[in-house]
């Protein structure tokens, strides 16, 4: 903001001491350092309120382009020609429509098949005071499905 420079700053405290002297320096000091205090908090509550107007005019202007946006898009995709097919709907968007009435997103889950899921190995080292019990089933050869 301002440009001062340490030589400027040691000739404006020299010229501060011998005009105001030493016994009410601080005092001016004080007084000075007060006022650049408020100056500091309007410039700061200027520049907010610029912030804010600067951010609810961006607002705005989003909320235009978003209006736009979803007034072509309601163009293009009217809601009645998904629920019931009519005259005026083109034969290509009345082919990609299911003859049940569903849409793709309600067709359910898709099942999978149930993972081969095989059991822990037994460690070799069992210890003698533990007998080593196995819960396992046998595991079927590949391609085949378990019961």
């Amino acid at each position: 903001m301002f440009d001062i420079a340490p030589s400027e700053f040691l000739l404006v405290a020299i010229v501060a001491l011998v005009f105001i002297g030493p016994k009410d320096l601080p005092r001016a000091m004080h007084f000075v350092g007060k006022w650049m205090g408020k100056a500091r908090g309007v410039a700061r509550q200027f520049r907010s309120g610029l912030d804010s107007m600067v951010r609810e005019a961006e607002l705005a202007e989003l909320e235009k382009q978003w209006a736009a946006e979803n007034e072509r898009i309601m163009r293009q995709y009217p809601p009645h020609a998904l629920a019931a097919p009519d005259a005026h709907a083109t034969p290509a968007a009345i082919e990609h429509l299911p003859q049940d009435g569903t849409t793709e997103d309600d067709q359910g889950p898709v099942m999978t098949p149930k993972p081969d899921i095989h059991p822990d190995p037994v460690p070799e080292t069992v210890s003698a005071a533990q007998p080593a019990t196995t819960d396992a089933r046998p595991v079927p050869p590949a391609g085949e499905v378990q019961p």
